[in-house]
Formats: C-alpha cells, sequence, structure tokens
C-alpha cells in the first residue's frame, strides 16, 4: 500500500496551497489549479484514513463485552470496503497527464484504400462529432478537404470541453475497414484505411514560435471538391521553415486563416515536444496504450460481421452499427481502464 508518509507530504502540501491562496500571494492562478488537481486525491486519502480509524474502533470494541456484539456485525462490512478503497486511492495518485484537460485537435486522412479510404475517413469524421455532440463537447471543423465521391482527403477539428483529450488521445493510430463499397459492383468486401491523430491544443505559454522560423504564403481557397473557388486570395499556408511542418486554412476570412494555421502550427510543434520526451521516458520499457504511435494499427470495424475490435487490449463488441453513431464509452473506458491498470503495475512493481 502506499506509504503514509507520501499521504501526509500530500495533505500537507494541500493545506499549504490552502493557506497561499488565502494571504492571497504568489500565482493565484497556479496555485489554484494544483489545488484542484490535489483536492480529489485528499478526498480519497480522509475517506481510506476514515475507513482505518473505524477498522481499528472496531476492532477495539471487540475487547469489551459490551460492544463485541456490535463490533462483530460491523467488522465484515469495513473489511469488505477496505480493498476498494485501497484501489480508489491508488488511482487518485497515478501520475497525471498535464494535457488531459485541454481541448483536442483531431486530424483525420485517407490510408490504403483510395476512394473507399476518404469515404471511411468521413465515417470517422461523423463518428467523433456525433461522440462529441453526446458528452455535450463543442466540434469544430477548422479544416476539410472533401473527395468528388463525398469522402474526406483531410480533416482538421477542435473539440473542446471537459476531459476532452483525457478521452479522445486513445484515438490516435491506423484505423482499418472492411466492408463492401459503394463503387463495389461485384460484392467483394474490400480492406482500406484511415489514420487518425489526436493532439493536445498548445496554449501561448507552451510554444513561442520566432517570426524568422515561419513563412505566411495566401492563396486562392476553394470549397468542396474544389468546384467552388473564391475571388479572393484569402486561404493562408504557414511553413515552420526548422521543422519542415505545413499548415494550411481555408476560411473566407484570411485573418481567421492566420489564426487557425497558427494554432494548428503550435498544436503539432507542441505534440513533437510531448512525443520527444516521451521516447526519452520509454526508451527502456515496452510502448503502452496511449503512446501516440500513429502508425500502429489500432482497431478494425467489419462491417459484414458487425463488429469492432481494438488491437491493443483485445476488445471485441459486435455493435458496429451504435459504434459508427458515436457510441465510443464502452471502448473508450476499457482503454483508459487498461492503461491505469499498466501504470499502476508500474507504480508498484
Amino acid at each position: 500500500m502506499v506509504p503514509s508518509e507520501r499521504l501526509e507530504q500530500i495533505i500537507q502540501r494541500f493545506q499549504f496551497l490552502e493557506a497561499k491562496m488565502a494571504e492571497g500571494g504568489g500565482d493565484i492562478a497556479a496555485l489554484a489549479k494544483e489545488y484542484s488537481d490535489l483536492r480529489p486525491v485528499v478526498e480519497e486519502i480522509e475517506g481510506y484514513r476514515s475507513l482505518l480509524a473505524d477498522l481499528a474502533e472496531a476492532k477495539e470494541m471487540l475487547g469489551d463485552p459490551e460492544m463485541r456484539a456490535l463490533a462483530e456485525d460491523e467488522l465484515p462490512g469495513l473489511r469488505a470496503r477496505l480493498p476498494e478503497a485501497e484501489a480508489a486511492l491508488q488511482l487518485s495518485l497515478l501520475p497525471k497527464d498535464a494535457a488531459d484537460g485541454r481541448p483536442a485537435l483531431i486530424e483525420i486522412r485517407p490510408g490504403t484504400g483510395g476512394d473507399e479510404a476518404a469515404l471511411f475517413a468521413g465515417d470517422l469524421l461523423r463518428m467523433y462529432q456525433r461522440y462529441a455532440e453526446a458528452r455535450g463537447w463543442k466540434f469544430e471543423i477548422l479544416e476539410e478537404s472533401v473527395s468528388e465521391l463525398g469522402g474526406i482527403k483531410e480533416a482538421v477539428v477542435r473539440v473542446a470541453g471537459q476531459d476532452v483529450f483525457a478521452r479522445l488521445k486513445f484515438e490516435s493510430g491506423v484505423h482499418r475497414v472492411q466492408r463492401v463499397p459503394e463503387t463495389e459492383s461485384g460484392g467483394r468486401i474490400h480492406t482500406s484505411a484511415a489514420t487518425v491523430a489526436v493532439l493536445p491544443e498548445a496554449e501561448d505559454v507552451d510554444i513561442v514560435i520566432n517570426a524568422n522560423d515561419i513563412r505566411i504564403d495566401t492563396m486562392r481557397a476553394s470549397g468542396a471538391g474544389g468546384q467552388h473557388v473564391n475571388t479572393t486570395d484569402s486561404a493562408v499556408r504557414i511553413t515552420h521553415i526548422p521543422t519542415g511542418l505545413v499548415v494550411t486554412s481555408s476560411e473566407k476570412s484570411q485573418h481567421r486563416n492566420r489564426e487557425i494555421a497558427m494554432q494548428v502550427l503550435k498544436t503539432r510543434l507542441f505534440d513533437l515536444e510531448r512525443q520527444k520526451l516521451h521516447d526519452a521516458r520509454s526508451a527502456s520499457r515496452a510502448e503502452q496504450v496511449g503512446s501516440g504511435d500513429r502508425s500502429e494499427r489500432i482497431r478494425t470495424y467489419n462491417f459484414p460481421q458487425g463488429r469492432m475490435t481494438d488491437h491493443r487490449i483485445g476488445l471485441t463488441l459486435y455493435s458496429l452499427g451504435a459504434v459508427m453513431q458515436g457510441d465510443l464509452d464502452e471502448t473508450i473506458d476499457a482503454l483508459i481502464a487498461d492503461h491505469q491498470a499498466r501504470l499502476l503495475a508500474e507504480m508498484n512493481g
């Protein structure tokens, strides 16, 4: 179990933050953030300690003839609650990803499979949109390039709300689909794929971009399928020279396009930094779920069998129709539970 010294350190830190905020000194925003993050941990510690105190009191009562019957009645229930309280406390002490509470950018692109891959990319876009709507998140399409058949050549979406990145970060990777394409007259099942990248949105303090490191070009924007051409050069393309990253935005407002493109560029640069840090930390251990390896095939959507399989945790659901309608909670909850179990094993190893 967690050493009592560590629990006491957390309590003392929480009390220090509380006193510091009452004084009004220091960086109030930073203090409030740490205080808010520690509060649920402290509540778990207090609940665990209260349970231990009740157990100790009930054991003492066993020695009192008048209280023995009451103690014998209470002890089984208290002992049964102890493993659950210990598990909840350990979960609360797991290292937190600082980006979990941030908005996320979802980038979706077709992989192998031509027109069918682009159509599947569009299906994934709508799946995430429905999931976001079900959770009350804001879903904003920043960039969308549509194929002639109505599929997606590329889509960049911003999703904002509670715990967005925490729940979507496990979606990064290659999503494979097996189905009979609409363009297939012979009824043969094809396999194609689309890639999904989920990035935590960068904040201004995360990434500072030197003006000399970027090149900004304006160009004529085109609408869906390239059919409707604006008469103004409103689209913006930003090239980050040191990394070679290129970001475009094609909304009607050139000013808005600059804002969008710069935010996407900052987010991609922030993601590069996170990947470097992750690689350094995980160099000596096996990769974990949620590592962000976007070349990994993570999931298969088999339409003839109505089956969705997540290969990382061996989860198979025969409710593909519901999944494509945005019913992703069962899968995401299972991925989070698996990730937490790995972290717990590592912490206790």
